[in-house]
């Protein structure tokens, strides 16, 4: 087949995109994208350096401030960028450092023993996507500046000022480009304190201040307890079985540091880092983490006729129901899947992991019999109630074509089949649930009816939810199974959105299904599935006009916009969205081209389990504090 083609393809047409420029071209490689995800990581990029120094024990304080026109210092007190010429590209170091990708004291193994900024694309990729950056370098008793516009430097390395030989450290300051960035990003306050709390836990004995100028916020982390300390904080609302079992062990170059407790609960903590970086999506380290514990507790069963001769063995979901753990490693020459480190590849450390964290957990064990005791019976009981929701569950899971039509009786389909084009709106009560039904789009959106409030999946096993006809018709619906059987691919609409009122009850249903969604379906969030519906709060009628407020603010806005004329306008708060026919329901929170919608994400997954358990735990003093504390803010509270 002979294709014509006017376009030019020699090899005057192959683009070499040199230096900084690969990066501003292509964000997405270096940084993940230029999404609010991105920009943090910008801050994450540069604060890993000084983390860096820190563990060559070089460093122990790290200041982060976010300045009021959203740029950013990061300053330590580590030994500062060398500023000495570079032998090989006749530019002083720090612009090497600052200005070429691939470059820094990582690769050789004489500057740092270990470290988080492994692709040394970090700094200069941020670098290159900052409308302009200043690093100013303490060393050998003196002050070096120098200046960058998107990548490029505009002045020399110069000397500014002159201090203490003993004070050295690097300060860099830079403010991320719209061009990149575009429309309202900004930095959220909340994504890096749990940043940075992590990073201090896992780095012990380093302190990090932060502080926002924006809003006068400031936090400062050290925790000495390392990564015990995470786990007592993660655990402090919950009922443990016993103490922290810790070991911190150094093979081969790669330190192995690893905490693990068991609580009452039913869901699973488990979190992993590489040379203090959070790997979300795992990797080896956590692999042998979780066969190390499962292995060591049937070993122990088994000798202690805890297991007879004919049970099966515990399996990996037995032994991890209620368990607390972090697995933090040090390694000299870390792989990871993508230049944003979220998992671990390196095939040695599952090995070694297993290795180190079996025999300190079967110790503790052998130690401690009454702690052995109490997990080996909390591993039994999951196994029963594991076995018991196996059965409930095929009867709630279809399993073959003829069982897949059979959809709950309540809910409204969609007629097209293709889960990229439909959403499923779940309502609650069958009043809203007449009123959505009537409002959607029958070729593309589906209404599910809840009816009341959904069981607190946080203080149930999964025995006892499937035991629930509400949570069962969700499970039916969406199609993806759950627990054993759970996957995402079976997903039948591709927007599932929570739609309730505005009221206290519509969050209590809201947050009830969150947190099913969380504990059960997570990857239902990650994926960028789970929406909520954003309904008005108010309706304003003006002559012949009818506007919709969504916030106070809102409101406020338009009755000042009306002038002499607020005074006629009548207003009316909507309680319920069964208030509101079925054209003012779809005007305002189901037509595509008008709604808004509030995309569930989860920036911090060790932060909001802990938020979870407090909210919706057992443990009452906690949520009584979150309460108290928040009483004030409370906006819209029917009484």
């Amino acid at each position: 087949m002979v294709k014509n083609s006017t376009a030019s393809y020699e090899a005057k047409d192959i683009q070499v995109l040199e230096g900084l420029e690969a990066v501003r071209r292509r964000p997405g490689m270096y940084v993940g994208g230029t999404d609010i995800k991105a920009l943090h990581h910008l801050i994450y990029e540069v604060v890993d350096n000084s983390i860096d120094e820190a563990l060559a024990g070089a460093c122990d304080r790290i200041e982060v401030v976010i300045h009021p026109d959203r740029s950013v210092s990061v300053t330590d007190n580590g030994r500062g960028i060398p500023v000495d010429m570079h032998p090989q590209m006749k530019k002083p170091a720090l612009e090497v450092v600052m200005t070429t990708l691939h470059a820094g004291g990582k690769f050789g193994g004489g500057g740092y023993k270990v470290s988080g900024g492994l692709h040394g694309v970090g700094v200069s990729a941020v670098n290159a996507l900052s409308a302009w950056c200043e690093v100013e370098v303490k060393r050998e008793g003196k002050v070096y500046f120098q200046r960058y516009e998107r990548g490029y430097p505009t002045t020399p390395v110069k000397v500014i000022g002159e201090v203490d030989l003993a004070q050295t450290g690097t300060k860099t300051t830079f403010r991320y480009d719209d061009e990149i960035f575009k429309g309202d990003l900004d930095y959220r306050f909340d994504t890096l304190v749990q940043r940075f709390r992590e990073m201090a836990f896992v780095t012990r004995g380093v302190t990090i201040y932060f502080l926002d100028e924006r809003s006068g916020h400031e936090m400062t982390f050290y925790f000495e307890g390392g990564i015990t300390s995470f786990v007592r904080y993660l655990n402090r609302n919950r009922e443990i079985l016993h103490p922290v079992v810790h070991v911190e062990k150094e093979i081969e170059g790669i330190t192995i540091d690893a905490a693990i407790q068991y609580t009452d609960a039913y869901a699973e903590s488990v979190y992993s880092f590489a040379n203090t970086i959070n790997t979300i999506d795992g990797g080896t380290h956590l692999t042998g983490l979780r066969s190390a514990i499962t292995r060591t507790i049937n070993d122990y069963a088994r000798r202690n006729n805890f297991l007879k001769e004919n049970d099966p063995n515990f399996s990996g979901d037995d032994t991890r129901e209620g368990l607390t753990a972090i697995i933090s490693i040090k390694h000299p020459d870390p792989q990871f899947e993508s230049q944003t480190k979220v998992k671990l590849m390196n095939a040695e450390v599952q090995t070694l992991v297993q290795q180190v964290v079996g025999e300190a957990f079967a110790a503790f064990l052998e130690e401690n019999p009454a702690a052995g005791k109490a997990i080996v019976q909390k591993c039994l009981t999951s196994a029963r109630a594991r076995d018991a929701a196996r059965k409930a569950r095929d009867l709630v899971i279809r399993k073959s074509a003829l069982e897949s039509l059979t959809l709950p009786g309540k809910l409204a389909d969609c007629s097209e089949r293709d889960p990229q084009k439909t959403e499923l709106f779940i309502v609650e009560g069958d009043s809203a649930g007449g009123s959505a039904k009537q409002a959607r789009d029958r070729h593309f959106q589906a209404v599910l009816p809840l009816r009341g409030k959904i069981l607190n999946t946080e203080r149930a096993r999964l025995d006892k939810i499937l035991t629930s006809n509400e949570v069962k018709a969700l499970i039916s619906a969406l199609g993806m199974g759950i627990g054993d059987s759970f996957d995402l691919s079976g997903l039948r609409y591709g927007r599932v959105i929570i739609m309730t009122d505005a009221d206290v009850d519509g969050s209590h249903i809201r947050t009830l299904l969150l947190t099913f969604f969380f504990r059960y379906m997570q990857a239902l969030i990650e994926e960028g599935h789970l929406y909520i519906a954003q309904p008005p709060l108010y309706r304003i009628v003006h002559k012949n006009q009818t506007l919709y407020a969504y916030s106070e603010a809102q409101k406020n806005k338009i009755l000042e916009e009306l002038g002499n004329g607020a005074d006629k306008a009548v207003i009316s708060r909507f309680k319920g969205l069964g208030e509101m026919n079925p054209t003012q329901l779809w005007e305002t929170t189901m037509d595509p081209t008008k709604r808004t919608l509030l995309l569930v994400t989860i920036d911090d997954a060790a932060e909001a389990d802990r938020t979870f358990d407090m909210l919706m735990g057992s443990a009452v003093p906690p949520r009584r504090r979150f309460i108290q504390t928040h009483a004030r803010e409370v906006r819209n509270l029917d009484i």
